[in-house]
């Protein structure tokens, strides 16, 4: 067993099932801290495929109001994607996935842990630099916000659904175009309400409905993803 996979199983003894949480937590931070490079990757991966479109199309403001939420959204999704593979792969690889299923914490919710951490190293940073891919597709103000908003909401299901894919794909050759071709379908809805909700904005039409799917279905991720991802590496490690 590894150094943090020791520190991880000490502390989960000491305090129960919220220290071994925090250990998690607190460990995949730390992981992801230390590859500043491929946490910032997906960050200029999204910067970049969301600032092709504006130089590609010109200065048709109607045309980029139009196109801005669904881009922005499509490179927020692929961008997610590229962490994804590692979510569980390093784990696998250490052994420490092996004493995640031997600690008495269940496996669901130490995955929750590694999920919320995913989502803070990456997924938190494309949302944060949302506003200023908006100003590039001319969105106004109310916009922006809209689209600042969907992404919060929307990211962490981004992320849930991909930690089933990651928990499928975990030990595959060629992991990371197998869990693309079984998470992206997954993602398909969360893309269709979060870019529909900036559009109604900018059509002048209530947004509330919208917010209120993807609210509906990151409750139900957050209950249910877990678990299906914790199946997943049960079986993967058997």
């Amino acid at each position: 067993m590894n150094e943090l996979a020791q520190r991880m199983v000490t502390t989960a003894r000491g305090s129960g099932s919220w220290g071994a949480l925090r250990a998690v937590f607190q460990r995949d931070l730390r992981i992801a801290l230390r590859r500043r490079a491929d946490t910032g990757s997906a960050l200029v991966f999204f910067v970049i495929v969301a600032s092709l479109f504006p130089l590609g199309v010109g200065p048709e403001f109607a045309l980029l109001r139009r196109m801005g939420p669904g881009v922005v959204w499509v490179a927020a999704l692929l961008a997610s994607m590229l962490a994804l593979g590692r979510l569980f792969a390093d784990d696998h690889a250490d052994g420490t996935l092996e004493q995640m299923l031997l600690s008495p914490t269940p496996l669901a919710l130490l995955v929750l842990a590694k999920t919320a951490a995913h989502w803070l190293a990456s997924g938190l940073l494309l949302v944060l630099v949302s506003p200023l891919l908006a100003l590039q597709f001319d969105l106004g103000h109310e916009a922006a916000v809209v689209l600042f908003l969907s992404l919060l909401l929307g990211t962490p299901l981004l992320s849930l659904l991909g930690a089933i894919g990651a928990a499928l794909t975990v030990g595959l050759r060629g992991a990371g175009v197998l869990l693309s071709l079984l998470v992206l379908p997954l993602c398909v809805p969360v893309l269709i309400f979060g870019a529909g909700a900036v559009e109604a904005s900018l059509a002048g039409l209530g947004v509330g409905a919208h917010f209120s799917l993807l609210g509906a279905m990151l409750l139900l991720a957050l209950f249910l993803a877990p678990l299906a991802a914790a199946a997943a590496l049960r079986i993967a490690l058997e």
